[in-house]
């Protein structure tokens, strides 16, 4: 991965680089050298594909459940 896929990986999840920091418990400091003096871990990307993924399965989940043409599996209980 390198520093413009970075970018553009987490403007798809809505994420700063301080946000995603916090979220994995990180400096800014740390996320904000990637891609400069240092590399960028290989757990990265496919985190943030995760991330994106999930974000994306919760908005349809909200968007259904308005519209009551689905139910969803929670915590092992239909609702």
């Amino acid at each position: 991965m390198e520093s413009r896929d970075l970018k553009v990986m987490l403007k798809r999840a809505g994420l700063s680089k301080k946000e995603f920091a916090q979220i994995v418990g990180l400096s800014q400091q740390t996320v904000s050298n990637w891609g400069c003096s240092k590399n960028i871990p290989r757990w990265v990307e496919s985190w943030l594909e995760l991330y994106i993924d999930s974000k994306r399965f919760r908005e349809l989940k909200q968007q259904f459940q308005e519209m009551g043409i689905c139910h969803f599996v929670e915590e092992g209980r239909r609702i």
